[in-house]
């Protein structure tokens, strides 16, 4: 039993031995890893320019489109509708004919009328011969001086009969001239109220149409107080814009003020502002709600992307590179526009801000610098 313990001790001291054998090389390896620095780690980020340019200065409102004339159509006769000469919702021209009103009666009233005139000029005629022939006969002393008289006065009041029936007459051709209604602007109308074989009158409250004039147009929005001195001395210096856009599309306008209100709302603090619109292609229409962006004046300014301004207790900072390294530099943001953040402290212009991978970054990490994805 002794030797066979003895048999067993020896074989395991064999198998210790040519285990150690085996794992010889890793104890150098391990102790040179030890000894091995640690490697910083290194963060890909993406980054964009810090620019000095000209920066807009403008205000966001909502807006609504309004016509800047609108006409509605009504009758200035007690008669009825015999033609309608359009089609609803169409573009009409100034001058074009509308609609076309019966005139009969009025017809019937001029023929009267140019018949009375012309029975009181032939009475003048007359009167006139026979003051002609009394003016000879009293130079012959064979008529008075009371028929002279009498005869001139007989002139007199029929050259005012004529006059007034003159005045009549014109009067019946005026009204037969509103039986014809043309448009008075330029513009869409709307649809007709009245058919043909409808009786009107004048004191019809609906009109037979409505006609808005669509090219310019205006677009009433409102701005705050403090926004009103520099729109002033903007528009002195014809410096002023605004653009109109439909929400939920990429169609705008662009135009100038022509109005600003002369009283502040004083329980909000805004003033409306008046901007007319060229809308040539008719892209605004009336009464449409629409996004404005007045600018008021441009200026020269350092701007960064917006995302790349980050946020902490102490304020707003950005990320710089210098030399693969990524640095905290504190920035005073003055406003925002469009997506760009205009810097009035902290930057020079020129810089390059880290506008992706912020999250992994800190004072004096060191950065790798890869390619912006298309249309990022």
């Amino acid at each position: 039993m002794k030797t066979r313990h003895l048999l067993i001790a020896a074989g395991l001291l064999v198998a210790i031995g040519f285990g150690a054998y085996q794992t010889k090389p890793s104890w150098f390896t391990r102790g040179d890893a030890a000894q091995a620095p640690v490697r910083a780690r290194t963060v890909s980020v993406e980054v964009a320019k810090a620019e000095r340019k000209p920066v807009p200065v403008d205000v966001d409102s909502i807006g609504t489109v309004t016509p800047i004339s609108s006409v509605a159509l009504k009758s200035r006769l007690e008669t009825t509708i015999t033609s309608v000469h359009f089609e609803d919702g169409a573009r009409v021209k100034e001058g074009d004919l509308l609609f076309t009103l019966d005139g009969r009666q009025l017809d019937a009233q001029i023929a009267q009328a140019e018949a009375t005139l012309a029975r009181d000029q032939s009475q003048l005629a007359g009167a006139e011969r026979d003051l002609r022939r009394y003016t000879e006969l009293i130079g012959k002393g064979a008529t008075t001086q009371v028929n002279v008289d009498n005869t001139k006065t007989q002139v007199d009041t029929l050259k005012g009969t004529i006059l007034a029936d003159e005045a009549a007459l014109e009067n019946l051709r005026v009204q037969k001239t509103f039986t014809l209604i043309k448009a008075p602007i330029a513009g869409r109308i709307s649809a007709a109220m009245v058919k043909v074989g409808n009786f009107v009158r004048p004191a019809d409250l609906t009109p037979l149409a409505t006609i808005n004039q669509m090219v310019p147009v205006y677009v009433t929005f409102a701005i705050p107080q403090r926004v009103l001195a520099e729109l002033r001395d903007a528009m002195k210096a014809d410096g002023s814009s605004v653009v109109a856009t439909i929400p939920g599309s990429k169609r705008s306008e662009t135009g100038k003020i022509a109005m600003v209100e002369n009283t502040v709302d004083a329980t909000t603090g805004m003033i409306t502002v008046r901007g007319i619109m060229e809308n040539a292609t008719e892209t605004l229409w009336p009464g449409t709600l629409v996004s404005t962006r007045l600018t008021v004046r441009t200026e020269h300014a350092v701007v960064v992307p917006s995302v790349a301004v980050q946020r902490s207790q102490t304020g707003n900072f950005v990320f710089v590179i210098a030399d693969g390294t990524a640095h905290v530099q504190p920035v005073t943001v003055l406003r925002t526009s469009q997506g760009l953040s205009v810097v009035e402290t902290g930057l020079k212009g020129d810089e390059q801000v880290v506008i992706d991978g912020q999250l992994l970054l800190s004072e004096g990490t060191k950065v790798e610098v890869r390619t912006r994805k298309a249309g990022a």
